[in-house]
């Protein structure tokens, strides 16, 4: 027996929620209202642990701006988020696909299908660590609701041992990542509507905590203007009327079809060229000299 297994009867996340229990007896709208209940507490733990989710941002958004990465590693539902979060970065910011990337114990088969023990195992989570490449230069940030994921933990040891920053979101108290992680995020959900099912308030906690992340340090590096994703890839007709808005919005030009298929659908690019009164050429140098942030390059 694993210290993982002796200890599990401890956890928040492990224990009977006397809120749903005889869940099977209710009929199905007092079922999913005993599951809303609950999933209304989420916000409310997430908020307590700001501090701690704005220290990695800060950290995630240096390492980012200073050509770094920043890397998600879980196991089983945590490390689906991680990957779900990652691969939204490309389409949302227009950033590059290993900008931000998500691994999960048991590789790209486990998105789909349980890979039986992939969390297990702490030297897959050290091997996991040096198969993405990181370096000195990244943000390492594992998931687990335990807190206590073997894999996990490989992955913060050797995470450290490479010189990256390292950050975790768990779900109990006093876990063994704690002890690992630079930064630990603890959003304490409580037990779940079924018992030890961590997919449910714990899962829609680190996604919250993972829209956090990422999101903030989007914003910090400078990807967004205002509230408004200029650096989206309009890949679909949906995306390119948006571009359109948003030229719109931010230069006021009224039909900026034209600019935008100039600046190859670049919506930070087509606004430089229109309030710059630049070439697309010259509008996407003058972008790049601001490290890709439109607020620098219109101020």
């Amino acid at each position: 027996m694993t210290n993982q297994d002796e200890n599990a009867h401890r956890l928040d996340t492990e224990q009977s929620n006397p809120r749903s229990d005889g869940l099977d007896r209710l009929d199905t709208e007092a079922m999913l209202r005993v599951i809303n209940s609950e999933d209304r507490s989420v916000p409310e733990a997430v908020a307590s642990a700001i501090p701690d989710i704005a220290a990695i941002v800060e950290r995630a958004g240096d390492a980012i701006r200073a050509g770094g990465h920043l890397h998600y590693f879980g196991a089983g539902t945590s490390g689906r988020l991680g990957v779900l979060d990652a691969s939204e970065m490309p389409p949302t910011f227009g950033v590059t696909s290993d900008l931000v990337q998500g691994h999960i114990a048991g590789g790209d088969v486990a998105i789909r299908h349980p890979v039986e023990g992939a969390e297990d195992s702490l030297d897959a989570g050290r091997r996991a660590v040096e198969d993405a490449g990181v370096t000195s230069d990244d943000v390492v940030v594992a998931l687990s609701a335990s807190g206590g994921a073997p894999y996990c933990i490989g992955v913060l040891e050797r995470a450290r041992e490479l010189g990256a920053f390292t950050g975790a979101i768990v779900c109990n108290a006093d876990t063994p990542l704690h002890d690992v992680a630079d930064r630990s995020v603890t959003v304490r959900v409580g037990p779940e509507v079924l018992t030890g099912s961590t997919r449910l308030k714990a899962g829609t906690a680190q996604k919250l905590v993972l829209n956090m992340i990422s999101t903030g340090a989007m914003v910090r590096v400078g990807f967004t203007y205002g509230n408004l994703m200029v650096g989206l890839t309009p890949t679909n007709t949906k995306l390119r009327d948006r571009a359109r808005r948003l030229v719109r919005t931010i230069t006021g030009l009224d039909d900026p079809e034209s600019v935008l298929e100039a600046c190859g659908w670049d919506v930070r690019t087509a606004c430089i060229a229109v309030s710059r009164g630049l070439a697309p050429e010259a509008a996407a140098a003058h972008l790049s000299a601001c490290d890709g942030s439109l607020r620098r390059a219109l101020e």
